[in-house]
């Protein structure tokens, strides 16, 4: 366990956070369905898909608040804890990766998740049209400009390693043990 202290209590969002092809979205609809709540699709990839990856600072942030506005509704539903793939936080980390800053949006969010997952770069990069940093170091430096959006709220988080059928066990095992 890293960042915030952790304490067993009523999680309503859970947010799966990391750099892209890390696993996120594979374990994501697997911890919902065993959880049986809601899970948020990461925005991220719909914006992309449609509108390309040219992003720009203003596309960051329409990106955080689609994201932002698809997690609210999950939470009406009142079934806890909504499965979150990605946040605006996980936005912000990406202006960061792109523009090395961030727009003041990010920093005046406060939506965060009760517990976030922070996915390790221990899996291979799979190139899949959309994503964008895939040589070691750029992948260990979007890990830890991801991890510092965490550590510079004091957010409870988790890391998650493992290849395969372990990393989703590994998952499943934090949110158990803190949900």
């Amino acid at each position: 366990m890293t960042g915030a202290t952790i304490t067993k209590t009523v999680i309503r969002s859970l947010c799966l956070h990391g750099p892209e092809s890390t696993g996120k979205s594979t374990v994501g609809p697997r911890l919902a369905a065993e959880l049986g709540v809601p899970y948020v699709a990461e925005y991220g990839r719909t914006w992309a898909e449609e509108h390309g990856t040219d992003f720009s600072m203003a596309d960051l942030v329409a990106i955080a608040e689609g994201h932002d506005a698809a997690a609210r509704a999950a939470m009406r539903q009142g079934r806890f804890p909504v499965v979150l793939d990605t946040d605006p936080l996980m936005t912000a980390a990406w202006a960061e990766m792109l523009f090395g800053r961030v727009d003041p949006w990010f920093e005046a969010w406060t939506g965060t998740a009760d517990l976030y997952l922070l996915f390790d770069v221990d899996l291979p990069w799979v190139e899949d049209g959309t994503r964008m940093f895939g040589t070691a170091a750029e992948r260990r430096r979007f890990f830890d400009v991801s991890r510092a959006q965490l550590v510079a709220r004091d957010l409870p988080f988790v890391t998650i390693r493992g290849q395969g059928e372990a990393r989703y066990a590994a998952a499943l095992a934090a949110v158990r043990q803190f949900c």
